[in-house]
């Protein structure tokens, strides 16, 4: 079940899941009006609303095969423009927030609309055919064409809308920090209430897997049936994101296992070849750093967004502190069988702190946001080795701005009680 659940979520992440099945509904819609104008649902709409009915054959023609054409360059003109501000997108913050905005569901239902009205129209049109009987024109299906052309306006505005609101900077950090923010949220509630309680992996045994691909998750159920079939704890010596080649240690045992478990074992373990935006709350750390990075290019220059960057982050990090270092696959019981490679606290901050510091330390104003971030994650510490780390990056951010920064009495205001200029 597990495994099914997993196919079905990478089948609906695809960019065509939505519009294909809008599509097939159109041309559901289509047959069946086709079999409802063969028992003359026309002939009732004419007796009832003759106004609405469009009885003349060339005429309903004309209407069908306007529509279509029209749809049709509605479609490629919509989508030429998201090419067009995905590009634009790509230069000014960066490559990676791209799936986002590709796979925002809205975009898909409108297309899927597009192409549903198309196929309808079309079968609708080729339906009619020309007869000796008085009734030979589908009246009420060239009415319900026209009403799903009248909605594709519709859908175009509100397209043009959102599209318009999606590649603002702003909006789309918003995005990236309540989707990283839920992730996190997720892990920290499924710590609460739980026991920490693992042997030591110094000794256990070690098996190499023959994926390739970036790792991306675990079939959960699956892999703690497996643990507790066979009385067996393991750890996951893989990290998400990691690109894994062949020969990489996979996982752990804490006794030897037979191939045939170890394959089962392996088949629990999910890879991809391209990295999954969304499946990893890191992605989110990165994907910030990298539009505050790109905006203090030369080629951007833009130190606003930069400052709105470390906003987000500093709101992040303050969650990150409550995550613990440690995660495990936990049955009904509460008994720990897996446990899991999880990037620590530290390592996250300093290849957050490491990538501004290195592009942003000739601006004092984007220094002093770094060191009033800094100053406030102190307050929220959890526990006292996270407060040695970021001590620790507070010398570094020091250090590497006496280096690099002339002007005294810039450095005089490194430290001074921060003004908000984001």
């Amino acid at each position: 079940m597990d495994r099914l659940l997993n196919i079905f979520k990478q089948i609906r992440s695809k960019i065509a899941f939505y519009p294909s099945l809008i599509a097939l509904g159109g041309l559901a819609l289509a047959f069946l009006l086709i079999y409802l104008e063969s028992i003359n649902i026309s002939s009732f709409l004419i007796d009832v609303a003759p106004f609405l009915v469009i009885d003349d054959t060339d005429t309903a023609k004309t209407i069908l095969s306007t529509l279509i054409g029209g749809l049709i360059s509605l479609t490629v003109f919509s989508f030429s423009m998201v090419m067009v501000l995905l590009n634009q997108a790509s230069s000014n913050f960066s490559p990676r927030v791209l799936p986002g905005i590709i796979s925002d569901q809205k975009h898909q239902v409108v297309l899927g609309l597009y192409i549903g009205t198309i196929l309808y129209n079309i079968f609708i049109l080729i339906s009619i055919e020309p007869t000796e009987n008085e009734y030979q024109t589908p009246g009420f299906s060239v009415l319900i064409g026209i009403i799903l052309t009248v909605l594709c306006l519709a859908a175009f505005i509100y397209f043009i809308h959102h599209i318009s609101q999606a590649i603002q900077v702003g909006n789309i950090l918003t995005a990236i920090h309540s989707r990283t923010k839920k992730e996190l949220a997720i892990i920290i509630e499924n710590q609460e209430d739980k026991n920490q309680d693992f042997p030591s992996t110094d000794h256990w045994e070690k098996h190499k897997i023959t994926h390739r691909g970036y790792f991306y998750g675990i079939l959960k159920d699956d892999l703690i049936e497996l643990c507790k079939e066979n009385n067996l704890k393991a750890m996951i010596s893989l990290h998400k994101g990691q690109f894994i080649i062949d020969g990489t240690v996979g996982f752990l045992t804490e006794k030897p296992v037979e191939d045939e478990l170890k394959k089962k074992i392996e088949k629990t373990l999910l890879f991809s070849h391209t990295e999954l935006i969304g499946k990893n709350f890191i992605y989110g750390f990165r994907q910030i750093s990298e539009i505050g990075i790109k905006a203090m290019s030369p080629g951007i220059n833009d130190p606003g967004t930069a400052l709105n960057t470390i906003d987000y982050l500093s709101s992040l990090f303050i969650d990150l502190l409550l995550k613990k270092d440690h995660e495990f696959l936990t049955d009904k019981n509460g008994v720990n069988w897996v446990s899991l490679n999880c990037p620590e606290f530290s390592e996250i901050l300093f290849n957050v702190m490491a990538t501004y510091r290195q592009y942003c330390k000739h601006d004092i104003t984007v220094m002093r946001k770094l060191m009033h971030k800094l100053k406030t994650l102190k307050l929220h510490v959890v526990h006292s080795d996270q407060l040695k780390i970021i001590e620790a990056e507070i010398d570094q951010l020091r250090q590497d701005a006496i280096t690099n920064i002339m002007n005294k009495r810039d450095l005089e205001q490194l430290e001074a009680d921060y003004f908000s200029w984001s």
